[in-house]
């Protein structure tokens, strides 16, 4: 690999290997193609080294989650019978619906 990216030769020898036969222009393109690809990969190897020491922050207001314990409401609890009174069709203590699959 040449200091700028990928030469036409390098690109051949790739072809060649993955038994691909490439016209001059399309060796000439690919070679462009692939250096400016390997440029941005570059960028990118740079800007993981600059922010590799930086602290990760995943809040920045400051709130914190509001939690209360997970407790039933037996005021709030429907027996199974009060449930399925409302129901227009029960069977065997379900609710029967009409099948919704072939």
């Amino acid at each position: 690999m040449t200091e700028n990216g990928i030469s036409k030769e390098e690109v051949k020898h790739i072809a060649d290997l993955a038994r691909l036969s490439l016209s001059e222009t399309e060796l000439s393109h690919l070679a462009d193609e692939l250096s400016e690809t390997i440029s941005h990969i570059n960028i990118l190897f740079e800007l993981n080294s600059r922010l590799e020491n930086l602290v990760e922050t995943n809040q920045v207001s400051g709130l914190e989650n509001v939690l209360r314990e997970d407790t039933v409401d037996q005021k709030r609890v429907l027996t199974q019978e009060e449930s399925l009174s409302n129901g227009k069709s029960t069977h065997d203590g379900f609710f029967v619906v009409k099948r919704i699959l072939g």
